[in-house]
């Protein structure tokens, strides 16, 4: 799986980004990335990191109050962190 070391590259640098940080703020930027998701992605704001993990190409954020984010990086997928405030 050529994507493994990617995704393992990602899952260290969102560690000391996310675990035991609240998130302040998700914004996706095209609306087709989304597939489908319940409750809204904004539950996920205010929420603690508590663990993240590999789940074959996807990455998987445990948060507080049982809610999971699952991210998969498609080809040209990525992160973007941004200043507080940042258009």
């Amino acid at each position: 799986m050529p994507e493994f070391p990617d995704v393992t590259v990602y899952i260290e640098a969102l560690s000391e980004r996310v675990l035991n940080q609240p998130i302040q703020k998700i914004r996706i930027g095209s609306p087709f990335v989304v597939r489908s998701f319940d409750p809204a992605i904004a539950a996920a704001e205010g929420k603690k990191g508590l663990g993240i993990r590999r789940l074959g190409k996807r990455i998987v954020c445990e948060l507080e109050d049982k809610l999971y984010l699952v991210v998969h990086l498609m080809i040209a997928g990525r992160f973007h962190w941004k200043p507080k405030g940042a258009k």
